[in-house]
């Protein structure tokens, strides 16, 4: 269990290494978003392969982030009849969609789109529009993508199991318990009750 665990902690360090680089693909998204909107109004000029360019990148975010995604727990889970359950309940229907749902999905997607990248790549595909990009580095964003997933879900599996043997905490819970909007309305808050103090110390 020790060498499964230490597996499971070097994939989640790739999983949060890859996160971190999505989040500057974010920022780049946005700049070029951006100027390509201001070019368009204001100068009434556009290039397809800047356009192009944004949508690999929104792709690359998605695809790229999937498993940094699953390692914080924030996919969606229907959970509605799980929840009643115990912990160890839970776990094992974890373990249950992951080998039977998830891996499954994910290694037939990979089988699918590795075929679909040699070929863009052999062919040299090229986009039809006018000044459009080569296709194959978006269709390798496909497998790549995926195959982050399915670390990030063996990883996952290990730790349930984990779980289950006592050797690990439950990898369900969620390391921040509060949303975004619980931390703003906390902040605000706090902040609230710090102005009130400095106002009942300046007095009448």
């Amino acid at each position: 269990m020790r060498s499964l665990l230490a597996l499971s902690r070097s994939i989640d360090a790739l999983s949060r290494l890859v996160g971190k680089a999505v989040g500057w693909v974010i920022l780049v998204v946005v700049v070029i978003s951006a100027t390509n909107a201001v070019s368009r109004k204001a100068f009434d000029m556009s290039s397809n392969a800047w356009l192009e360019l944004q949508w690999y990148l929104f792709g690359a975010i998605f695809l790229l982030a999937a498993g940094y995604t699953l390692l914080n727990n924030e996919h969606v889970r229907v959970d509605v009849l799980a929840s009643k359950l115990s912990e160890r309940a839970q776990i094992k229907i974890e373990i249950f969609g992951v080998l039977f749902f998830l891996l499954p999905v994910c290694c037939l997607v990979l089988w699918m789109a590795i075929p679909m990248f040699i070929d863009s790549y052999v062919s040299g595909e090229v986009s039809s529009n006018s000044g459009g990009l080569i296709r194959w580095p978006v269709k390798l964003l496909v497998p790549v993508g995926f195959a982050l997933l399915i670390l990030a879900a063996v990883s996952h599996l290990i730790k349930c199991i984990g779980f289950l043997a006592g050797a690990c905490p439950n990898p369900t819970v969620k390391l921040h318990a509060r949303t975004a909007e619980e931390q703003l309305a906390e902040e605000i808050a706090r902040q609230a009750a710090l102005q009130a103090e400095e106002n009942t110390k300046k007095g009448p």
